[in-house]
């Protein structure tokens, strides 16, 4: 009897766990009755700790600002409604950065080891009240109550990153902040700043002032990146920019505050065409000192089996020692700005055709008994190595580094898919799963005829399959995963937000949450939840889940069209003349075979009876190519 009691009220549990809209999902969470409401006059008793001390401004402003109600914070103990507390004895169950969260209806404990804890439960105790406690203004009067809960959490895995890419495109030093802000508020605490590339070098550094005085700039460029006409020898070098050392430190600074670590990414020995700008001598090829900082012209030849080849000499000089005497000089300064135990030393993308014609390289290959242009990687990689271990830190690259042979102590970032991370981790070198298949958000994540238009496409439904301990993997070489924002096409912060939410969501219940509580129905719920809490903040998202997903196939020599969407309970409305459809127009109930003279299909989705998505107009002659059908051009009037 007890038995089946416990199983009710298990059940009950579980039902009132997916009402409360937390993301990342926590370990555990029981709803139970009742509410806790604020009051006009808030006391918070939190420990006198210093690292504590932003958490709680935090906590403050949410507490205050949309509310109008008077916040004050004390570290006596007292009849206060809200208490923070750091436990005297360890809990060995919520680790670092776990903690504790109970309301009840008189009152809010959250309980953590350490001030992480803390920080992250304020970020599931915010995340309880409504959506407009996020707002930064008086928010419409109403009352502010959090349901009665009792909540257990701890994250996953200890790396649960985001990496952002600063060199494609520049953006400032208050952006960065933002986006910390942004990316701490669902648990991630890595951020992986990639710093220099072929479009331009961001970090000062002073022992090589020419850096940022010539790495730095280029000439301004709008349109498809990739695709762009070289620039001609006059145009000013009028886009670009970087950090001095004082800026890196503030946002170290900020970083902290919010339990993030920062991962500075130095991109070698490929995508350094922003440091042979600034030192030609770095190259190995003759007329460096002609070469400009990238601006988006097309530098790579990508072939159909996968290689490619370089079109001018990107790649730093593995033979030379100048190389080596100038990499030592930026990792002593980088090491110094960045407290983080790892240097990202890139790796990736390498083309070696250059290398193949120099004969210093050659020679280096006979005196070092390298066979291949991998193993001469290797060797650059293993020199690199040395020296980032001179400086007290670890060594961390793309997948590239392990051909030709991992450097002692690496640890190695998988993106090329999965392989390159099973194989490092049997190797027995630290992992971080980042692959291009469900990780990277710089990808189109809705129809290319509707969205900024990139090689390649990832929904979110996609990256919410993410799983960063591979099949048959020992995961105690999973330090964890993260997600990429390459910003070649992204050049604004809204553009940014637009990319980086809401599939930042899927990644982020992937390493923090239990894998056993992952569920794509309720999470889509949840999101739907946090695009309020984004509206609130004014950040920018996509709403690309609510568009239709267009599958075109060959019937018979006519295109037969099927209609989805990533979110259930969803109706399309479509018309084939020309005009704008509503939910007065027919409603998509099974495949669609285009009239014979029609020129485009236009969808519109509705939830009920207000309109959700965008509408969507996918022309004849784009559903006949996806079809694979060839049909002559229609005639003209």
């Amino acid at each position: 009897m007890l038995g089946s009691f416990l199983t009710v009220l298990f059940a009950m549990g579980q039902q009132e766990d997916k009402q409360l809209n937390l993301l990342p999902v926590p370990v555990k969470s029981i709803r139970t009755a009742g509410y806790f409401t604020l009051q006009k006059e808030i006391s918070i008793e939190a420990p006198s700790v210093k690292s504590l001390e932003p958490t709680l401004q935090f906590l403050k402003q949410r507490l205050s600002i949309p509310t109008g109600y008077k916040v004050s914070i004390n570290n006596q103990p007292s009849s206060a409604s809200i208490k923070l507390i750091l436990n005297q004895q360890t809990d060995p169950l919520i680790g670092k950065e776990g903690y504790h969260l109970s309301v009840k209806a008189n009152s809010v404990t959250l309980r953590a080891n350490e001030a992480a804890g803390l920080f992250y439960g304020v970020q599931s105790l915010i995340q309880l009240l409504p959506a407009a406690i996020e707002n930064n203004k008086l928010a419409s009067a109403k009352t502010w109550k959090i349901p009665c809960v009792e909540i257990t959490d701890y994250p996953r895995f200890g790396w649960r990153g985001l990496m952002f890419d600063v060199s494609r495109h520049f953006f400032t030093k208050q952006e960065v902040k933002d986006f910390i802000d942004q990316m701490a508020r669902y648990k991630f605490n890595v951020l992986h700043w990639h710093l220099t590339d072929d479009e331009g070098w961001r970090i000062e550094i002073k022992s090589l002032p020419a850096l940022t005085t010539k790495g730095s700039k280029r000439v301004d460029k709008t349109g498809y990146f990739g695709t762009f006409w070289p620039p001609l020898p006059n145009e000013p070098l009028n886009y670009g920019g970087f950090y001095t050392q004082e800026d890196i430190k503030e946002v170290v600074q900020y970083a902290k505050e919010h339990f993030v670590e920062i991962l500075p990414e130095i991109d070698v020995p490929g995508h350094s065409l922003a440091a042979i700008v600034s030192y030609p001598e770095l190259s190995g090829t003759p007329g460096a000192e002609d070469y400009r900082v990238r601006s988006g012209e097309k530098i790579m030849d990508w072939h159909t089996n996968g290689t490619f080849s370089a079109l001018i000499n990107n790649t730093l000089n593995p033979s030379s020692e100048k190389v080596y005497t100038f990499l030592d000089k930026v990792f002593t300064e980088v090491a110094a700005l960045f407290p983080f135990d790892y240097i990202h030393v890139g790796g990736d993308e390498c083309a070696k055709n250059f290398w193949e014609k120099n004969e210093e390289i050659k020679l280096l290959m006979k005196k070092e008994g390298l066979n291949s242009m991998n193993e001469v990687q290797a060797y650059f990689e293993k020199r690199v190595g040395k020296i980032i271990s001179s400086k007290g830190k670890k060594l961390i690259g793309w997948d590239e580094i392990l051909e030709g042979g991992l450097a002692e102590n690496a640890a190695v970032m998988s993106w090329r898919g999965e392989k390159g991370g099973i194989e490092a981790a049997k190797l027995k070198h630290e992992v971080v799963m980042s692959p291009t298949t469900f990780a990277y958000l710089d990808f189109m994540q809705g129809d290319e005829i509707i969205e900024p238009k990139v090689y390649a496409s990832l929904r979110l439904n996609k990256a919410y399959e993410f799983e960063p301990v591979p099949a048959g993997v020992d995961p105690k070489y999973i330090k964890g995963g993260q997600a990429n924002i390459w910003t070649e096409q992204i050049t604004n912060t809204r553009h940014l937000q637009y990319m980086t939410w809401p599939r930042s969501f899927a990644i982020a219940e992937s390493v923090w949450s239990p894998k056993e509580k992952k569920n794509w129905n309720n999470f889509i719920q949840r999101v739907e939840q946090q695009f309020k809490r984004l509206d609130s903040r004014d950040i920018n998202y996509a709403r690309s889940i609510y568009d239709p997903i267009f599958t075109c196939t060959n019937n018979n020599g006519e295109p037969l069209i099927n209609l989805s969407t990533e979110v259930e309970g969803l109706d399309i409305y479509y018309s084939f003349d020309n005009s704008f459809p509503d939910r007065f127009y027919p409603k998509y109930t099974q495949p669609l075979t285009p009239p014979k003279d029609a020129v485009l299909l236009r969808t519109i989705v509705y939830r009920g009876n207000q309109p959700i998505g965008r509408m969507v107009t996918l022309p004849i002659i784009e559903i006949n190519k996806r079809a694979g059908i060839k049909k002559p051009a229609q005639p003209e009037e």
